[in-house]
């Protein structure tokens, strides 16, 4: 394998900004102050053709797979690709199920070589879930984890060095929700964030839980909270973990709360990715838990309202990588 083993980066949705990112970060030099090397899977063709209509110019450097199996140094002075095949008629086009067979090469492609253990980390780019998961997966979480035999064993954390969040559901409309929550999720979910703070930060978490319902009360007889949520944490405790709560959702993000946590625990997506994109605004990346390797997504989506328009933000993808370099 490589003497440093690199970071292998799924270029994502075609008609995405995420391109357009990429070269902002190469524009600034960031690339080069990071000493693991960079691997792009993307089609040639497409990167060529999408850096002309941006106006980057920046050399190419094409390898083989079996290229990461040698014993050499790669850096990143140049663009590292493995390319993969894309027909296209325009730089920027719409979505289109030709997309989804690109993407769906890079993604094997790039689990490929972390299943071989010759990649250090996974990143990949925004992807429209509603046209490439077509309802077969509530998100690349549970994509991923399909993958890689990992169903139902994974957890999504927003991460920020000042606060993490992470939901016990993830894409699921609100009226399934409740009856997605169960004692052993939560208590799951919060051994793999555990584990994660102490191996990755060399930490250990303090961890704040809200409840489903406003200010943690049903006007049933038996809320989820008294049946789920609390003896979840009872027994969390029970177990030495720093885990609180129930708390209600509209409190646990006021300032003199925030400061007593590392991460909150929502039980549902916007009810904690919400407050976190408020308080932070896309300075946070996606972290797949339960994984065989570590993979990271920037936090935003493809964004097709400023597709070719050289407006968008890099900052996420930076932290995604800078996070790999600690």
């Amino acid at each position: 394998m490589l003497k440093i083993k690199p970071i292998i980066i799924v270029a994502g949705e075609p008609n995405s900004i995420f391109l357009e990112i990429f070269f902002k970060v190469l524009k600034k030099l960031w690339f080069k102050k990071f000493s693991r090397p960079i691997i792009l899977i993307v089609s040639k063709k497409l990167i060529v053709d999408q850096m002309k209509k941006l106006g980057f110019n920046f050399k190419i450097r094409v390898i083989k797979s079996n290229f990461l199996n040698s014993n050499q140094n790669i850096d990143n002075s140049k663009i590292n690709i493995i390319n993969a095949n894309y027909k296209y008629k325009r730089p920027f086009e719409k979505i289109s199920n030709k997309s989804n067979i690109y993407i769906e090469n890079c993604f094997r492609i790039g689990i490929e070589i972390m299943n071989k253990n010759l990649g250090y980390a996974l990143i990949n780019g925004p992807i429209s879930k509603k046209n490439f998961l077509k309802d077969k997966f509530l998100g690349i979480t549970e994509y991923l984890a399909k993958k890689t035999k990992k169903e139902n064993k994974v957890a999504m954390l927003i991460y920020n060095k000042k606060l993490s969040v992470s939901p016990i559901t993830t894409h699921l409309p609100l009226k399934d929700v409740h009856k997605n929550i169960t004692k052993i999720k939560i208590i799951n979910h919060v051994k793999l964030i555990n584990s994660f703070y102490k191996t990755r930060l060399n930490k250990v978490p303090k961890i704040a839980i809200t409840g489903l319902n406003p200010h943690c009360e049903s006007n049933y007889k038996s809320s989820e909270e008294k049946r789920i949520i609390i003896p979840a944490l009872e027994r969390l405790i029970k177990q030495k973990y720093k885990v609180s709560g129930p708390f209600p959702a509209d409190t646990i993000f006021l300032k003199n709360q925030l400061k007593l946590y590392d991460v909150v625990i929502g039980m549902y997506h916007d009810q904690v990715l919400a407050p976190i994109k408020t308080l932070f605004n896309f300075n946070a990346i996606n972290i797949t838990l339960g994984l065989p390797f570590i993979r990271i997504s920037p936090d935003h989506g493809p964004n097709f309202s400023m597709l070719g328009k050289n407006l968008s933000d890099p900052q996420s993808l930076v932290d995604s990588i800078k996070f790999l370099e600690n």
